[in-house]
């Protein structure tokens, strides 16, 4: 049984989308983050970052005690080296996969997510800054639409964690400005993860919590 410390965003999706396609025995507890949840000492002793997701995972590999993580990117990997699957195990599918891995964590999900804050939430209009981060999330959408102009998916020819990481974030494109037909290979990968019985059911949770 995994515990999934959950909101619905983007970074919480990431981990439904996964434990929906593996239907690995799961349970969600929710984390209001509206209402300062993730600040409670017992989440911190689980993700000391203060943010979902986090999980525990009761029955881990080595039969010691149950194991938390934190971090969104580190679950994905955790959870496929856990089950074998949606990593490749071949050499150059696999770090293919695990750079775009990490292409989102560091690049695609901050920048968004600052453009979304900046169009969105900021307490006053600070046109530099919408201006830098909307350039930026047209650079990455642009990056993301060469690489899938050659690959069926980002790590190569089969559907993996690095798909899953990047789609709930691309799944937000009109808060952040993007019309999706400027990108067509983006546009068509988007599309076909979207009508995934996984990814169906994963949206499904997100709209029961």
């Amino acid at each position: 049984m995994i515990d999934l410390y959950y909101a619905p965003t983007a970074n919480g999706h990431k981990v439904t989308l996964f434990l929906e396609e593996t239907k690995l025995d799961y349970r969600i507890i929710r984390v209001d983050i509206s209402k300062g949840d993730q600040f409670r000492p017992d989440f911190l002793a689980i993700s000391p970052n203060n943010k979902i997701p986090a999980i525990v995972d009761n029955a881990p590999a080595d039969g010691g005690r149950p194991l938390s993580l934190f971090e969104s990117g580190e679950i994905l990997l955790y959870l496929a080296e856990k089950t074998g699957k949606l990593l490749s195990g071949e050499l150059r599918e696999r770090h293919h996969t695990l750079q775009w891995l990490f292409w989102q964590s560091s690049g695609l999900g901050p920048m968004l997510g600052q453009n979304h804050h900046f169009n969105a939430f900021a307490p006053q209009l600070i046109p530099y800054a919408i201006e830098r981060y909307q350039v930026e999330t047209q650079r990455l959408y642009g990056v993301m639409n060469r690489r899938l102009e050659k690959s069926p998916w980002l790590g190569g020819d089969h559907y993996s964690i690095a798909d899953i990481a990047c789609w709930p974030w691309i799944n937000t494109h009109e808060r952040h400005r993007i019309d999706l037909a400027t990108y067509p290979a983006v546009n068509n990968w988007f599309e076909r993860i979207r009508t995934r019985p996984a990814t169906e059911r994963a949206l499904q949770k997100a709209q029961q919590i």
